[in-house]
Order: C-alpha cells, then structure tokens, then sequence
C-alpha cells in the first residue's frame, strides 16, 4: 500500500509506478515522473532519494526532458528504480511521507499537468500480428480461401513507418488529403479521404540499444524492451487501398499515430503473463521461444461524437490475442544485423480478437462499411466523421488492484484548407 490515496479502480497503484513526462503552468520544462493514485511523483525533485548502487551517480538522467537516457542505462538500473520508487512510496516508509516540504514540491495533481511525449522517437515500425485482424482484412478483399498471404505463419510482418507524426493522447489529428480510386473502372481523383478508421494497437519502447550487425537473439530480447504503451494508428482505408501495391502503407497512415503518455514497464505487467498463442508451423529457431510473453491486458475502444456528452464502446478486446509475441518482432527485426536505438518504437498492429464485437477497427466492426454501427445517441458509424474522438483504454486486472495505461484518445478535425 502507498501513502498516497489510491481507488480500487485507479491505473495507477503502487505496483504499477509507470513513466511518463510531464510540465506543469508553474513549471513549463518537461521532467520525468511516475503515476501513483491521481498524482504524479516529481522525479526530478526527489532524484537525490533514488541512490541505489547503480542509480547513485546517474541522477541526472531525471531532469532531462525524455526518459531516453534513463532507458539507455538497462534493465537492472529499471528494477533498481522502480523498487527505490515502490519503498518511498509504501505507507510504512517515512523519508517522503512525513517530509511535508518535499512532499509539497515533489507531487502534482494530473489533472494540473500537461503530458508530452515519453521518449525521442528515432525509428518506427508497425507490425502486423494478429491472426485475427490479417484473416479478417484478407477474406475482404481476397476471399476466405486467400485471406492470409503464404509467409504470414512464418515471419512477423511488419514494415518501417515514420516517427514524425507519432504524437501524445490528446492531440487532434487532421482529416487527410491524398489519391483515392472508389471505383476500379475509373481513374483515381485526388481529394479529401472518406474513409477514416482507427486501429487499436499497442506498442514498446527499446529501451537498451543493440550494435549495428549483431542480431538480438530471441532468449536475449526481453532485455532491450523497456515497457509498451497503448497506440491509436489512424488510418485513411481508401487512400490506403490505392497506394499500397506493391510497397504497403505511405500517406495512409503517416497522418498520425497517437500514444498513450505513461510507458508501463514489464516488471509491473510479469503477474499479467500468459500463454503464447499455438503457432503452426513452428517458428524457425531464431523466433521460437516456450516462456509465455503474451500478457492478459483487457482492451477497449470508445468513439465520442462532436458535441455529445456520451461515448459509446465499439470494441472489447484483449493483448493476448496476438499470434506473435513481442520477442519474436524484435528478433526479427535486428535478424539481418538491424541496429536498435534507445527510444525506438515497435506497434503490434491491428488486435482483434475472434468475435465481432472484439474487432480492432471500423473496417471490421462494419465489415467495410456493410454493417454499421448505432452509438449510444442513435448517430451511426460506418467510418469516423469529423469531430469524432477515439478513446482507447487498457488495464491488467488482479484480485484487489489493477495495472492500467490510462487513456489514448484523439479526436478527427477537418482537413487543412489546402
């Protein structure tokens, strides 16, 4: 138990302690900090507690304005921080509960904080691994006998996305301009895209960077991960459809990738591990691992139309219902030598799970566009409208507490006049 007030139903209790970076009206420098209840512990106010044998001389990585230079110091200098943070914050510990200045100095209400990106994000790549979701999207426009393409069993696909326009929960994103070919009789037309979706996903941060040509091998790979964060990938299904023979998505979903703030790391997911979903045929050697590192993290996504005071739950759907697991993507990804930097970015891709009403985008959830959907004020969706906002949340639950990840929302403006 904390000292600080935490709800039953709160993300945020002492086991979880996730990262993040914050400013405040007061203070507009961003700083990193940990969640606890409703609050947010200062780490660069109390940084002269965290002084464990390896933290002792490495303080300054908590006035920096990213947590790329705490992430780079590895995973024993993570689990070292996160049990200093757990004593200092457990009710029997006296060094920061009963200091009232410090105490005063150290925590900040989230609600009077302003979040911003956890890490400098150099690289991102966006996978494609739920079995669900690519059976679903290929029986749609290839036919169920056709719906998984012949290497998808054998290899994590993924491609290497942007990282520009990867942004914070709460940012708005624009409806996009870009070639579209409604009908395949005719040309295509250049013009506003109609058919904007969401993707529910999730993503982790690398944590500890690998050399350029030495490959991370799968029992390795745990390590370089430093925890995972929610992810909204909006995409723009008929500017995708047109441009991604031969090479996959471009405009389509450089639009915008929105994260959730607080990074939650795996010590705090370990009690939430799973079994790996069955894989047939059997992985090659360098993706196949029996430790489960699949983890039950419930997921849900919400659309709020513009000007309405409720929200409506499109989807409930689960993590653990990826086919590959996040050591099999890293390892696949540095197999050719691929170096890793602090601060990357690695998304799941679409989750879905195996009924309909645990789909991970509106191009499921209506079937293209065949089924739509009612929302709890009668407003119906077949794609998002502008003035939208897509919220989704994700939390592990125990027995009298739970892991949660907060919230990623963003809503859909109207396209920039061009």
């Amino acid at each position: 138990m904390s000292f600080i007030e935490v709800s039953a139903d709160s993300h945020f209790p002492i086991q979880n302690l996730p990262y993040g970076v914050f400013s405040t009206a007061g203070n507009e420098q961003p700083r990193p900090g940990v969640a606890i209840g409703e609050q947010i512990l200062d780490l660069s106010v109390i940084k002269h507690l965290i002084n464990g044998p390896i933290m002792k001389d490495k303080q300054h990585v908590f006035c920096e304005t990213t947590l790329n230079s705490f992430m780079a110091l590895g995973k024993e200098a993570w689990i070292e921080t996160r049990a200093t943070l757990q004593k200092l914050l457990s009710s029997n510990e006296p060094t920061l509960r009963d200091d009232q200045k410090l105490r005063s100095k150290a925590f900040v209400y989230q609600s009077e904080a302003k979040m911003h990106l956890p890490a400098f994000i150099g690289d991102y790549t966006d996978f494609y691994s739920s079995l669900e979701h690519a059976t679903n999207v290929g029986t749609m426009f290839r036919g169920k006998e056709n719906a998984l393409m012949p290497n998808w069993k054998y290899l994590p696909v993924g491609y290497h996305g942007r990282a520009s326009s990867v942004v914070v929960s709460g940012t708005s994103i624009h409806r996009p301009h870009g070639q579209t070919r409604a009908d395949d009789n005719k040309p295509p037309e250049f013009g506003l895209s109609r058919l904007m979706d969401f993707e529910l996903e999730m993503a982790f941060f690398i944590g500890l960077p690998s050399k350029l040509g030495q490959p991370v091998s799968i029992d390795r790979a745990h390590d370089y991960i430093f925890g995972m964060v929610l992810m909204n990938d909006w995409s723009a299904r008929d500017i995708q459809k047109w441009e991604y023979v031969p090479l996959g998505p471009f405009l389509s979903k450089s639009l915008g990738t929105t994260i959730s703030p607080w990074i939650v790391t795996f010590e705090a997911l370990e009690p939430f591990l799973c079994p790996n979903t069955i894989q047939d045929p059997k992985p090659f050697p360098y993706l196949f691992h029996n430790d489960p590192f699949n983890f039950d993290i419930k997921l849900e996504i919400m659309i709020k139309p513009e000007n309405s005071n409720q929200g409506t739950i499109v989807s409930k759907s689960n993590f653990k219902y990826m086919y590959w697991t996040m050591k099999q993507q890293l390892a696949h990804h540095t197999i050719t030598g691929c170096n890793l930097n602090t601060g990357d970015l690695m998304a799941s891709g679409t989750i879905s799970g195996p009924t309909p009403d645990s789909y991970g985008s509106l191009l499921e959830l209506t079937w293209r566009g065949s089924k739509p959907i009612t929302l709890a004020d009668g407003q119906t969706r077949t794609f998002l409208k502008d003035g939208d906002e897509v919220i989704i949340t994700g939390y592990c639950q125990a027995n009298n507490f739970r892991i949660g990840f907060g919230s990623c929302s963003g809503k859909l403006l109207p396209a920039v006049q061009l």
